[in-house]
């Protein structure tokens, strides 16, 4: 005879009770609802209870950091309103019984100015960039020296003969004195964030009997983007939301310094089916320099402007959403499709991945606005960085195009790009002000 297990028979007979008053769906509805949440100061959120003999509290002491309260002719919802920067607890409760406990974490309030101009970006690489081999004629047949010292392509020079090189007038009175000295140079090369030393002999090309090493190489690159933010309180901005790689190796680019420059867009090649699109775009006469580049990373480029840019029509601060806040549905987004004027298009989050941790592509984006459309055909290179704003805060930034659908794309989540700006939006400084290092 089986013996019977009373710990099982008491959990089946209090099921079953509280399935019989009606407990179990909101208990499983609470369990659906996010254990930890983060909100801005002054931000207030709706939450759906599911059911409406549930009831919400919080801990006396947390009150003048929260404010709960039921949502106007809606008892299934409840609202929480961020008071003042801190961590509180929300209880959840169905008929007195502690269902859920939410963790509710208030930020100081924050605001960053949303962009959408066209911007010209020039980089200055750290060291030379090794983006290809070319054969030397001699008297003994062709070689490339740099190829047969092993050299590789995406490599890049930091110090010959151990004097650091930046620039690449500062290689070829390196390459002189070792060629009529008949000694190698002593190269320091980065390879995939590992330091070689490589030995490399020029040879004298046949032709006008100079030096040479077999190499192209690279110190500098450009092209054109969208700015994404400012933040008025640090002066930093940040913009592409992608990494620039150079154009031959597809490696990025590591950056020693760079500027933004003015640029006005010239003309768009449509994007279609299998081909995107792209601005064609200038930089403008006497190339006003905006602000600096100090680094070149897989969320964008970041700086310091020399002084404020304005978009013209959201030229005020406004807040940001983090990843859990965006909802799918209408957004817009800022950018340019002629000359310099910055215009707010419609657009569709399709999905939104609310990311605990950095990553890129969080969003995927729909362009919904018929003009764009009819301009572009919808997101075309050179559109990277416009910035994406839904219920007046800004969420992200238009990243990458979908090949085979133009008019859909990857965003990436405005916090990814402000941690990578250096600026703090989770803590304050020993005097209670903001951090934005």
């Amino acid at each position: 005879m089986k013996r019977v297990n009373y710990r099982q028979l008491v959990g089946i007979l209090l099921l079953g009770f509280l399935i019989s008053l009606g407990f179990i769906k909101p208990i499983q509805d609470y369990l659906s609802i996010p254990t930890d949440i983060t909100v801005f100061q002054g931000e207030r959120l709706t939450i759906d209870q599911k059911h409406p003999n549930a009831t919400v509290q919080s801990s006396d002491e947390e009150e003048s950091i929260l404010s709960l309260g039921n949502i106007e002719n809606n008892p299934q919802s409840f609202s929480i309103e961020a008071i003042q920067d801190g961590q509180a607890e929300v209880n959840m409760q169905v008929s007195n019984l502690l269902v859920k406990k939410m963790n509710v974490k208030v930020l100081p309030e924050f605001k960053i100015i949303p962009g959408g101009q066209n911007i010209g970006v020039r980089l200055n690489t750290i060291g030379v960039l090794v983006v290809g081999h070319h054969l030397i004629g001699t008297s003994k047949g062709e070689v490339s020296p740099g190829e047969k010292a092993g050299i590789q392509i995406g490599d890049i020079i930091t110090e010959i003969n151990g004097k650091p090189i930046q620039k690449l007038s500062e290689v070829g009175p390196f390459v002189k004195r070792s060629g009529e000295s008949d000694q190698p140079l002593d190269l320091k090369i980065i390879r995939n964030k590992k330091t070689l030393m490589k030995k490399l002999t020029p040879v004298k090309d046949a032709s006008d009997a100079r030096f040479r090493i077999g190499l192209y190489i690279r110190d500098s690159a450009a092209g054109v983007g969208t700015m994404t933010f400012y933040h008025p309180d640090s002066g930093k901005y940040g913009a592409l939301g992608h990494v620039i790689s150079d154009m031959d190796t597809k490696k990025p680019i590591k950056v020693y310094d760079g500027q933004i420059i003015e640029s006005t867009v010239t003309s768009i090649e449509k994007g279609t089916h299998g081909r995107p699109g792209e601005k064609l775009a200038r930089f403008n006469d006497g190339e006003k320099v905006l602000g600096s580049i100090f680094k070149n990373s897989q969320y964008g480029i970041f700086g310091k402007m020399n002084t404020p840019m304005r978009n013209g029509i959201m030229d005020k601060a406004m807040p940001i959403k983090l990843s859990h806040e965006v909802k799918e549905g209408h957004a817009e987004i800022l950018t340019v499709v002629k000359g310099e004027e910055v215009k707010k298009y419609d657009v569709e989050i399709v999905s939104s991945v609310p990311q605990k941790f950095p990553a890129t592509k969080g969003l995927v984006v729909k362009i919904t606005d018929p003009e764009l459309l009819d301009a572009t055909g919808g997101i075309v290179q050179g559109m990277s960085g416009s910035p994406i704003i839904q219920d007046g805060k800004v969420i992200g930034a238009v990243t990458h195009v979908f090949v085979n659908d133009p008019t859909s794309g990857y965003g990436v989540h405005i916090e990814w790009m402000l941690s990578e700006a250096g600026i703090n939006i989770y803590e304050r400084n020993r005097d209670g002000d903001k951090v934005a290092s």
